[in-house]
C-alpha cells in the first residue's frame, strides 16, 4: 500500500513495492501480492503520483520514498514515508505519514502455483495530528500462477480490514472514513521476458478503493520501471465532483 482524500487532509495510497518480473514483486500497484523481499536483500523505491485531471479548485500530488528489508522464513519488514501535497490557488497544504509494515508469505507450493501470506500496515500522522489518528490496515492474501508456457498468468485475492479507526469527528481526529473491509484482487500477463500487463483492485469507496491497470518493465540491474492510472471507486460520484484519479508511476530497485 499505498489514503487519498479523507476529510481534505487524509490523503494516501498503500503504495507499490515493486522488485520486477525475474526478482518476484511484492506488490502490483496498490495491493500486496504473496511474493517477499528474499533474505538478506534490500529493496527501494520511490513513487509519484500527480491528479489527473485536478480538481475543480486544486491539485494532488503524493509522494513516497519506501524500503524494504527481506528476513528469513518469507518475512520481510519495510517502512514507507508517503507525503502529500494538495494545491490551491495561492495556497499548499502538505501531509506526511509514516508506514511500518511487515508481510508474511506462509505457504509457497511452486510445483502448483499456489502461495499465501498475510500482512499489516501501520499508518501514523506525522503533522496535522489534530485532525488526524493512526489505523491500521490487515490482510490476507492468495495467489494462483497459471503455467501456460513462459507467460502464464498469475491471480491474486484476498480480504482486508480496516483497525482501529474512529469513526465519530466529535469524539477526537478521524481516522479513516468509508467501509473498512473488503476485497483485493489482481492480474499479471507477462507479454514477454521483460514486460507484464498488470492490474489491481481495492472494492470499498474509501481511501484504497482503486481500479489501477498498467504495465511493469523490469530494467537492468534489478530495477522495475511501473505506470499505470489508479481510478478511484467513487471517482465519479457527485456529478465528477472528486476527480479522484491519479497517473501511477515508480521506480524500484533490489540491491
Amino acid at each position: 500500500m499505498k489514503n487519498y482524500r479523507v476529510s481534505g487532509l487524509l490523503i494516501f495510497l498503500l503504495l507499490a513495492t515493486f522488485k520486477g518480473q525475474l526478482i518476484a514483486q511484492s506488490t502490483i500497484f496498490n495491493i500486496p501480492t504473496t511474493d517477499t523481499v528474499s533474505k538478506g536483500k534490500v529493496y527501494a523505491e520511490f513513487d509519484f503520483l500527480p491528479q489527473v485531471p485536478g480538481a475543480d479548485n486544486s491539485q494532488t500530488y503524493l509522494y513516497n520514498p519506501r524500503l524494504v528489508v527481506g528476513a528469513p522464513h518469507n518475512i520481510e519488514f519495510g517502512v514507507n514515508f508517503p507525503a502529500t501535497n494538495i494545491r490551491t490557488s495561492g495556497d499548499s497544504t502538505t501531509n506526511v505519514y509514516i508506514q511500518p509494515n511487515v508481510k508474511w508469505k506462509f505457504y509457497d507450493n511452486e510445483t502448483e502455483g499456489d502461495a499465501l501470506a498475510a500482512g499489516i500496515v501501520w499508518n501514523t500522522p506525522l503533522n496535522n495530528r489534530s485532525v488526524q489518528d493512526s489505523w491500521g490496515l490487515l490482510y490476507g492474501l492468495f495467489s494462483k500462477k497459471f503455467k501456460a508456457g513462459d507467460y502464464g498468468p498469475r491471480f491474486h485475492v484476498g480480504p482486508y480490514g480496516v483497525v482501529d479507526a474512529n469513526r465519530d469527528p466529535k469524539s477526537g481526529p478521524v481516522t479513516f472514513v468509508g467501509p473498512r473491509a473488503g476485497v483485493i484482487a489482481g492480474y499479471e500477463q507477462p507479454v514477454s521476458k521483460k514486460v507484464s500487463i498488470v492490474a489491481d483492485w481495492f472494492s470499498g469507496k474509501n481511501g484504497y478503493g482503486f481500479f489501477t491497470p498498467g504495465i511493469s518493465i523490469t530494467l537492468p540491474k534489478s530495477g522495475l520501471l511501473n505506470a499505470g492510472y489508479s481510478i478511484g471507486n467513487d471517482s465519479w460520484a457527485n456529478a465528477n465532483a472528486t476527480k479522484n484519479r491519479y497517473i501511477f508511476l515508480y521506480y524500484g530497485v533490489t540491491f
